[in-house]
């Protein structure tokens, strides 16, 4: 479908309402803009929509037509109510291209709502998409408001030219069966999450999360430590590399700027990225078994991953900007572990910033870290080889259930992934209807 497609959302109510549905419509809201697609939000209470008062289910006049419904009695004002709707909607779609319905189709919470866009679904040839949360029939909070025949009977048939979702696998059955229709016609678009907008991330960290694709590693590794010899970095790109080739997709940030008192800081940073774009030519080939790349040391592709090392296994990222205190608080919450190599410390800061951000340690057996973490530290000999701590730091990862939980959500839950592979197929014409 093409991007300038015109889509409409339509709900009772819309942001700054708080809801669960609200916040969904919001998040759709966006994805559909950021890809390019013209969205109006129809609603009857709600900023920066268009606003039909009868269709929110708190208006007076939708109230008191309701309390009679619920009694099982269709008063006169019903009918009236149902045209004004129809009309105000077949007005505000009539350049619409696809129109998603949030609840409307299987709740009762206006139900001349429900019968005008029954009407204008049946008249109008549109992309309907009924995208349902809750069902009144199938709820026994409900049982008292609903009864057999017209209109509530609306609320448990499918109907025609309508697309069904669907926030779960299990209201997918439960609605499959409401609806007398096969599972497999209904279709499963759960919630999702923005990582940066829940952990209210800076727009400096919102960008590096984006640019640095911070959110694609597995796990995400702090090295909060100014670029000298003495913290050892080598040692965790190396472990980094062992990380690489038990099948993981890690990602090291180093935090810190060069040391300001030894101007042969600057030499070790080269050394160092020189060993971090091995480590992102070995990633690099793994992912590439089809080419003929067996060394190393060929300075074209070195050459390759150091140039695109902001996308690799290694990054040093007062090369992309200053790390303020915002940006630092942010990645501790975003983290996966810290990773302290140090050789030599005086104190150790940073382990207490984890213990307060209640990050994973993995740090090197000193007696400063000692002091500080006690037994609640995962320590390594900086005698022991880098594949034989990247194995244990696997093992710990293997057996978290906090960090396999955060893969999981990562990879099936984020917004962005939700809108490419769920919500941006419903809307081409030939996905099938459910009836």
């Amino acid at each position: 479908m093409k991007t300038n497609s015109r889509i409409a959302i339509l709900h009772y109510a819309v942001p700054p309402i708080v809801g669960g549905v609200e916040v969904t419509i919001a998040a759709h809201a966006r994805l559909l803009r950021e890809h390019g697609y013209a969205v109006k939000l129809i609603a009857g209470r709600g900023d920066d929509a268009t606003i039909i008062p009868e269709i929110d289910s708190r208006h007076p006049r939708v109230e008191s037509v309701q309390r009679e419904l619920h009694r099982g009695s269709v008063p006169e004002e019903f009918h009236a109510l149902v045209q004004e709707i129809f009309a105000a909607l077949e007005c505000e779609l009539r350049d619409a291209d696809v129109l998603l319905a949030h609840n409307v189709v299987t709740l009762h919470k206006n139900l001349a709502l429900t019968t005008a866009l029954h009407q204008l679904v049946t008249q109008r040839e549109i992309k309907f998409v009924a995208w349902s949360h809750d069902f009144a029939w199938a709820d026994p909070v409900y049982a008292d408001a609903v009864h057999d025949g017209a209109p509530w009977d609306l609320l448990k048939r499918a109907w025609e030219n309508t697309t069904y979702v669907v926030v779960s696998e299990s209201r997918q059955h439960d609605l499959a069966r409401l609806l007398n229709l096969d599972a497999a016609k209904i279709f499963v678009v759960p919630p999702g999450l923005d990582a940066a907008e829940f952990f209210q991330v800076s727009e400096t960290t919102a960008r590096r999360l984006r640019t640095l694709k911070l959110f694609d590693a597995a796990p995400l590794l702090l090295l909060p430590a100014r670029v000298t010899r003495r913290k050892n970095i080598e040692l965790a790109i190396d472990i980094v590399n062992g990380l690489c080739e038990k099948g993981y997709a890690p990602k090291l940030l180093v935090m810190g700027p060069l040391g300001p008192h030894n101007p042969a800081n600057q030499q070790y940073l080269q050394e160092l990225k020189t060993r971090a774009a091995q480590v992102s030519f070995r990633a690099f080939a793994a992912m590439t078994p089809q080419r003929e790349i067996s060394d190393p040391s060929d300075k074209r592709f070195l050459t390759s991953a150091a140039r695109n090392d902001q996308a690799g296994s290694i990054v040093f990222l007062q090369e992309h900007g200053t790390v303020d205190d915002a940006t630092r608080r942010d990645l501790y919450a975003l983290a996966d572990a810290l990773l302290f190599p140090s050789a030599r410390e005086g104190f150790g800061i940073p382990i207490l910033e984890a213990g307060v951000a209640r990050l994973p340690i993995f740090c090197a057996d000193i007696p400063p870290f000692r002091e500080t973490a006690r037994e609640f530290a995962n320590y390594f000999s900086l005698d022991e080889s880098p594949r034989d701590i990247a194995a244990h730091i696997a093992n710990f990862f293997e057996n978290d259930a906090r960090y396999q939980l955060k893969q999981r959500v990562k990879q099936n839950y984020l917004w962005g992934h939700i809108f490419t592979t769920r919500i941006e197929p419903l809307l081409r014409k030939d996905v099938p209807s459910g009836k």
